[in-house]
């Protein structure tokens, strides 16, 4: 299958993650100063399933490391806005969301963190879509959040919407020891809305599926430290 946004053949997407100190302690603002000005950066811009889901919003993200902690910011343009999730661990991939999946380096099972525009988190350690554990409130509370939208349900269509979503992560929460760093994980980020009026499923490294499918580790790209 050929993704027909950019058509060309599959190859596994690599980015090293820039160490930036202390980003866990960072205000919004502050975390978007520094990784505008120090993190990597690409967008999510594979749609790869276009007969059947054509829209194609404008994501970017960014990606940087601190001592504990890694960080993604995205940026999204779109036409709707959807958030009906208010409890983690609920229904945000229906909602308008921004995904971060990543491989333990260690046994063989990979993280999802999923989190909605106004930053509701779903976050689950994994060997498939099926066989999981969510992270309970009080750990998920770990990750520490951002959003540019007020904590409210929203269900917009008919504009242009902008806004942006951060997830800091521990280090501890996906299987990493901070102060053993490994050479390389595989990881993918992802932009969905699966409810909304544009319902759309985007990948920064291809899958290649013939129906949207998130949970494939095996279509993952590299992260490097």
């Amino acid at each position: 299958m050929t993704c027909k946004h950019f058509n060309w053949k599959y190859t596994m997407k690599t980015l090293k993650v820039p160490y930036i100190p202390d980003l866990e302690k960072m205000t919004y603002g502050q975390l978007d100063m520094a990784m505008e000005t120090g993190a990597a950066k690409s967008w999510i811009g594979e749609a790869c399933w276009p007969e059947t889901f054509p829209y194609h919003p404008d994501t970017t993200f960014a990606v940087a490391r601190s001592s504990t902690h890694i960080a993604v910011l995205y940026h999204v343009r779109c036409l709707d806005l959807r958030a009906m999730a208010l409890e983690d661990n609920g229904a945000v991939w229906e909602d308008s969301c921004c995904e971060f999946f990543i491989s333990d380096p260690e046994d063989g099972t990979y993280y999802n963190f999923e989190m909605n525009c106004i930053g509701t988190l779903l976050g689950a350690k994994r060997r498939s879509r099926k066989d999981c554990t969510h992270f309970a409130p009080e750990r998920l509370a770990d990750v520490k959040r951002h959003s540019t939208l007020a904590r409210k349900q929203h269900d917009l269509s008919g504009k242009i919407f902008g806004w942006s979503v951060a997830m800091v992560v521990p280090f501890s929460m996906i299987g990493i020891d901070p102060e053993n760093l490994p050479a390389s994980v595989r990881a993918n980020f992802y932009k969905c809305a699966d409810k909304s009026a544009h319902p759309h499923f985007l990948a920064w490294n291809r899958v290649d599926t013939p129906a949207p499918d998130f949970h494939r580790p095996d279509f993952f790209g590299e992260l490097t430290f």
